[in-house]
């Protein structure tokens, strides 16, 4: 307990000497380089071998303990060199559902005119390694994925960046504390009970819209939308347009529709819990979202007005990810 206390307290300072930004330049003062297990047995060996030349005087001895040496030591300097130098930067991260991998893209950029091997990138002590080629005078992708604990806004973990090329004796590294966040929706439920009905448009009595309802008024056309009724095609101008070669479908637009519009409440759930709520009404828009619908959306005291579209669901999921 008092180790693990200790080695988080070093641990918290010295991350608190790495600044966040969502770009790192690995220089000299931010790459650090030990050796690996296979080093130190390397150093070993060369230690009894260098022991054993001086004991019998191997002159043969002498010159592969040296050999060794001296390629040990361009190791480490190609080792070093092959972070050093490496420019680092995130790509702003999408958002994920709650339960689903996060995933993060890092771009490694090298300006040097030589490939650089063997670059692995990680979440910081997660062991889950991706590793990449960086070509000459070019960049390379890198994916990371981490899972979020909940929905919510949460920041980019610390992440690390390693190389063992080329001999594997040292392992050179560095940490990288980006600043952005990931925001996280809800998991929609994974079987919702279908859409609430429509609620009369303000100054609009309920009874008028059942009656047009119930009388099948139309007022004019719109293009046709994936979930619109079949009854509501024009089949005619469907028709007319295939015979000149368009595909085009338009559906007739109801008053009721017109007279009602959709709303997203949380107290429509018939759910007490919190999470299970907000579960609900995300599958409500992405369901409303697919059928093409105007929709809005009532929760905890936050209002989004009834629309549709990749912004407007993207707004209604941000509203259910951080109330």
């Amino acid at each position: 307990m008092i180790a693990a206390a200790l080695r988080a307290r070093i641990d918290g300072w010295f991350l608190s000497r790495r600044p966040p930004s969502d770009t790192l330049e690995l220089t000299q003062r931010n790459v650090y380089i030990v050796p690996t297990p296979a080093g130190w047995m390397l150093a070993g060996t060369l230690l009894l071998l260098l022991i054993a030349s001086i004991n019998y005087q191997l002159n043969l001895g002498y010159l592969l303990t040296f050999l060794l040496a001296g390629s040990v030591a361009v190791g480490m300097h190609v080792c070093h060199g092959t972070l050093r130098g490496l420019a680092l930067h995130l790509a702003a991260p999408e958002p994920q559902y709650a339960g689903a991998a996060a995933l993060l893209r890092v771009v490694l950029h090298n300006a040097r005119r030589s490939t650089r091997y063997g670059i692995g990138m990680a979440v910081r002590h997660s062991g889950q390694w991706s590793w990449s080629d960086v070509p000459a005078e070019g960049s390379a992708t890198v994916e990371v994925a981490f899972k979020p604990e909940r929905r919510g806004l949460h920041p980019v973990p610390t992440l690390t960046a390693e190389t063992r090329f080329p001999l594997g004796t040292f392992r050179v590294w560095t940490v990288w504390r980006p600043v952005s966040r990931v925001l996280v929706y809800p998991a929609p439920e994974r079987h919702p009970p279908p859409l609430p009905p429509g609620e009369p448009l303000p100054g609009q009595p309920a009874s008028a819209s059942m009656h047009a309802h119930a009388a099948g008024e139309y007022d004019g056309v719109r293009s046709y939308r994936r979930g619109d009724p079949l009854k509501l095609v024009v089949w005619k101008r469907a028709a007319r347009a295939q015979a000149v070669g368009s595909e085009e479908l338009v559906s007739r637009v109801t008053q009721h529709a017109q007279r009602e519009e959709l709303w997203l409440d949380a107290q429509a759930t018939g759910l007490a819990d919190v999470e299970s709520r907000l579960a609900r009404l995300c599958a409500w828009v992405l369901m409303a979202d697919r059928l093409g619908v105007d929709y809005g959306l009532r929760v905890g005291g936050t209002r989004v007005v009834p629309s549709q579209g990749e912004a407007h669901r993207r707004r209604c999921l941000e509203v259910l990810a951080l109330c």
